[in-house]
């Protein structure tokens, strides 16, 4: 496994984040394929065996029993001071508002079973309460020890700069790192989202990095249960199935090229994209053994180039609109 510190923090994160969307109780409605607390757990468990320290949920997956099923494998599996929790807010009442803030930190906090989280992360721009009091209510969660950093997720780059702006000229705290929508089949952040991050140092984290496994396989879906019923993947990904089927082709050649799986090349493209932890979600061990061996393989520019030629524009996945757009 490899490390790299958290923007710029002293917080050392593994080179792979696990996304724990994956695990919860399908009964919550969210998704029909999340594994069940003992399934998680040997999920997490394996991860922990990897080397895997960095860890990522949020309040709004499966009701919160991901939450709770990961803070009860951490508990029974490594000390708490050797792993990065990171968690979620907005999909919530009162999105990002200063009560809906305090309430919902209490409740991430007791279901994963800690007094403390190590990144908090605004799940998206909350266009109905003013930056400052969002910014203002998560800088209080850190200095009151309940938040180590605070990190963003899919917004606009001009939404996520002024956010940063607000913190620097109110004196509070700012976002460490990026949790966006970023793989080879969508890139559009990296029209300007990515290059803000970059010029000032925030972490880029991004989810789907194998485009819910578009970019791992060469069939565009499979038989299986999270291929067949999540919707979410296919709003994101069929409408462009035509021309992004090239972008896959071109990664399976150069994964044949390499003696390496399709996981691994794309994961490899995104460290050559200046990554510093994807987060891949896994329901077998065996997806996360394949991911780690990433860390032996490096792309070259040619073959960087050879991936991105394909890409055309696609319509805004992930971060949220403007009400008026």
């Amino acid at each position: 496994m490899k490390y790299a510190k958290l923007g710029n923090t002293d917080i050392t994160i593994s080179r792979l984040c696990l996304g724990c969307m994956s695990f919860g109780d399908p009964a919550s409605n969210m998704h029909a394929w999340t594994l069940d607390a003992d399934q998680s757990e040997a999920i997490i468990k394996h991860a922990l065996d990897l080397g895997i320290n960095f860890f990522d949920t949020a309040n709004g997956y499966s009701a919160g029993t991901s939450e709770e099923y990961l803070g009860r494998a951490i508990k029974r599996n490594v000390a708490r001071d050797k792993v990065v929790l990171a968690s979620k807010v907005y999909f919530n009442e009162g999105k990002l508002s200063k009560k809906a803030i305090a309430r919902e930190i209490e409740g991430t906090l007791k279901r994963l079973g800690t007094d403390y989280l190590d990144l908090y992360i605004i799940h998206r721009f909350d266009y109905d309460t003013p930056i400052e009091e969002t910014m203002t209510a998560l800088d209080k969660l850190v200095k009151e020890g309940k938040v180590r950093a605070l990190g963003a997720s899919a917004m606009m780059g001009y939404q996520f700069y002024n956010m940063q702006l607000a913190a620097r000229d109110n004196g509070l705290t700012p976002f460490v790192s990026m949790q966006d929508h970023y793989n080879p089949l969508y890139r559009e952040d990296e029209r300007e989202l990515i290059p803000i991050c970059k010029q000032i140092g925030v972490s880029l984290t991004p989810y789907s990095p194998l485009a819910a496994g578009r970019a791992a396989r060469v069939e565009w879906t499979t038989d299986s249960l999270r291929s067949r019923t999540d919707k979410v993947a296919h709003a994101k990904y069929d409408e462009t199935e035509d021309k992004d089927k090239a972008i896959a082709t071109a990664i399976h050649k150069i994964a044949e090229e390499h003696g390496a799986s399709m996981t691994q090349v794309t994961l490899a493209w995104h460290y050559a994209k200046g990554v510093t932890a994807p987060i891949i979600g896994a329901t077998k061990t065996k997806y996360l053994d394949d991911a780690v061996g990433t860390f032996e393989l490096s792309l070259t520019a040619q073959e960087v180039a050879a991936i991105d030629e394909h890409y055309v524009p696609h319509r805004i996945m992930g971060a949220i609109l403007p009400p008026s757009a």
